[in-house]
């Protein structure tokens, strides 16, 4: 996928995401504590079910479950000299569920390494590195587009679109920040600062996800809005968790108010949009049935 033809794609109408992948893979049994992306190559039929459901709902564009596959990550598990191999699996798996009904995003997400600039230990060529090696992978494994989701500071999220653009400079780069209620990212940094950065960087869409459910996220919205003149998106959670005696974390929105908040945040400037921890695809069959139609399923 071109960034033209993604452009053409995002000046057409609203663009739907999947929604959530982890919180569905540990009902599907996944433990805690180990690597998500091992555990998803274990048991590939969860993941192919899961995004097969989501594009029947409607998604467009679905995640690859690259979340954690960088070089860092995977070394709390000892899988880091697995980076291309494990790459290049998870994104054939998403394929097998798409079956070209749908384009996959390599997903990008925060390395785990705390940079110098904020009391870690890591320069920021270093986080370069990590980003450009697991960047070059999902290229190669041949990737629609590419995500950097969750990212907790705009600082990395500005080496992660550098990266982006040094590894696979023709692909389209989505970023999303996971932000407090004010818009604060958790590292440094606002929503609103870091569309204007990644606007001008060369991003091509930018916004939020993870962060809280929809009916808390109408002013970032708007700001982001009013910042920027790329493609707005929106991928928040299910409402807020409430967690259980056993650690499982239950979302406290349900389908039906989570599309109507959703129509909220389109009316604020949203145009890519998608669920986050706690949705299913029930939620995006609901979402894009409201902002399709206008029909709302209670």
């Amino acid at each position: 996928m071109t960034k033209q033809e993604f452009a053409r794609l995002t000046s057409s109408g609203i663009v739907y995401l999947d929604g959530a992948t982890g919180s569905n893979l540990f009902k599907a049994g996944m433990p805690r504590g180990m690597s998500t992306e091992a555990w998803v190559l274990e048991h590939p039929g969860v993941l192919e079910d899961l995004q097969r459901a989501y594009i029947e709902a409607g998604s467009q564009i679905i995640y690859a479950p690259t979340f954690g596959a960088n070089r860092h990550v995977l070394a709390g598990f000892g899988l880091d000299g697995n980076v291309e191999d494990m790459n290049k699996r998870l994104v054939d798996i998403s394929r097998r569920a798409a079956e070209g009904k749908a384009r996959i995003a390599g997903d990008i997400a925060p390395t785990g390494m705390l940079l110098e600039s904020i009391g870690g230990d890591y320069t920021d060529d270093q986080m370069f590195d990590v980003y450009t090696e697991q960047i070059s992978c999902l290229a190669d494994a041949g990737v629609d587009l590419l995500v950097c989701e969750t990212m907790m500071s705009v600082e990395e999220v500005c080496i992660a679109l550098d990266a982006a653009h040094a590894a696979a400079a023709d692909l389209p780069v989505m970023c999303t920040l996971t932000v407090t209620a004010d818009g604060r990212a958790f590292y440094g940094g606002t929503a609103t600062e870091a569309a204007e950065t990644l606007t001008e960087m060369g991003a091509d869409a930018v916004g939020i996800n993870c962060c809280a459910g929809p009916d808390q996220l109408e002013s970032i919205v708007r700001g982001i809005a009013k910042v920027t003149d790329l493609p707005v998106i929106a991928k928040p959670n299910a409402g807020m968790p409430v967690i259980d005696k056993a650690g499982n974390a239950a979302y406290n929105m349900g389908p039906a108010e989570f599309a109507k908040h959703m129509k909220v945040l389109v009316d604020a400037g949203a145009s890519i949009v998608g669920g986050c921890c706690g949705t299913t695809p029930e939620y995006i069959r609901r979402l894009r049935i409201l902002l399709d139609t206008g029909a709302v399923l209670l």
